[in-house]
């Protein structure tokens, strides 16, 4: 085996510990490290959560004294500064690590290149780009969030084969199987916020949270351009449990955003002359309070906006093996729409899974990060 196919291997493990901490780390990326002298591994490790010790250290800690001239492979570029922890460079230098292999730069320009030079300096071998696609596809989000300030949108939604998304009544309970829900709250409980309408609210009368043993639960964010969400509602009444964000339009009454600010909620106003919630205003706020992903979950009138606006990034789609019918059933996504086929947006790096007799497609919108 070559040493091209020795680094791709071991990169690939760093990368399968990184995944473990998935709606863990955020707004940290996911990293993870391996450990390698004389052919074997003497440490492994990966960033566990925010504010513990990064996946170097770890891998450092498991390795003790047979670090010393060993190979680490890390799926990101080890950082050379003080954040919650001390800069992971320093770690490797002590211990005496020989060389460095890494997937890709870190993108966040407090650290980008200075880690690498650091340890170059340091006398220590790099070696870097293995498997960089692969890192990069993994922390997209944290990519997107350092560069362009904006969280990582995912809209979701289920629907039957007819496409529709709730009866002529508003009834949408339930369309997909009880393995699809679960999975749904798989997804919540690794995103740091979830978004519906007010008429999702008031239909609905939703939780939210992630029911899932283990996950955390996302921030609930309500478009809700007047400021009518109801004081009785579910939401409000576990707001001690996870935060509400409230958005609302500029114009929206006072009184019912001070009642809605004494209920705990956090208000958001946007600026939009037809008197509705500006998301591109919406998500810089959320990227600024460092929101790394965003699910979408609707109604047709969010998912229409975000669809339209451009600024989704993912789509997960839940198909049931049901036919609804009537015009006046409700459809995902709504607005003018396209004149021609060649002008839909497309969908790349397609994935498909079966949830009992429903289908799930993933996959990235073309004009997504």
């Amino acid at each position: 085996m070559n040493i091209q196919d020795v680094d791709e291997n071991y990169m690939k493990l760093a990368l399968e510990l990184a995944e473990k901490g998935r709606g863990k780390v955020e707004p940290n990326p996911m990293v993870g490290a391996v450990l390698v002298k004389n052919g074997k591994i003497i440490g492994k490790g990966y960033h566990q959560m925010f504010g513990g010790s990064h996946a170097e250290v770890h891998a450092i800690t498991e390795g003790g004294k047979n670090c010393k001239g060993a190979t680490l492979y890390v799926s990101m570029e080890p950082c050379a500064h003080y954040g919650k922890t001390a800069p992971c460079t320093d770690a490797i230098i002590d211990a005496g690590i020989a060389k460095v292999v890494t997937a890709i730069l870190d993108p966040n320009p407090i650290t980008s290149g200075k880690g690498v030079q650091k340890l170059k300096d340091a006398g220590i071998e790099i070696r870097l780009g293995i498997l960089e696609e692969h890192a990069r596809r993994l922390n997209t989000p944290f990519f997107k969030l350092i560069q362009k300030g904006l969280p990582y949108v995912i809209v979701k939604w289920a629907m039957s084969l007819d496409g529709k998304i709730a009866t002529r009544t508003g009834d949408s309970k339930w369309i997909t199987s009880e393995e699809s829900r679960a999975y749904v709250h798989k997804i919540r409980g690794q995103v740091d916020g979830i978004i519906v309408g007010l008429n999702t609210v008031l239909r609905d009368d939703p939780l939210l949270t992630c029911r899932i043993k283990g996950g955390r639960n996302p921030r609930r964010i309500i478009i809700d351009s007047n400021a009518l969400l109801p004081a009785g509602c579910r939401l409000i009444h576990t707001i001690h449990d996870t935060e509400v964000i409230v958005a609302v339009n500029q114009n929206a009454s006072q009184q019912r955003i001070q009642e809605l600010e004494r209920s705990g909620c956090r208000i958001v106003q946007t600026n939009d002359p037809h008197g509705r919630v500006n998301l591109m205003e919406l998500f810089q706020v959320l990227g600024n309070m460092k929101l790394t992903n965003i699910l979408v979950e609707g109604g047709s009138r969010v998912i229409t906006s975000v669809i339209e606006g451009h600024l989704a990034d993912k789509v997960i789609v839940f198909i049931a093996p049901l036919i609804v019918g009537g015009e006046h059933a409700y459809s995902p996504v709504l607005g003018k729409g396209i004149d021609k086929i060649a002008e839909a947006g497309k969908i790349r790096d397609i994935t498909i899974r079966r949830f009992s007799n429903d289908v799930a497609i993933e996959g990235i919108l073309n004009d997504g990060y």
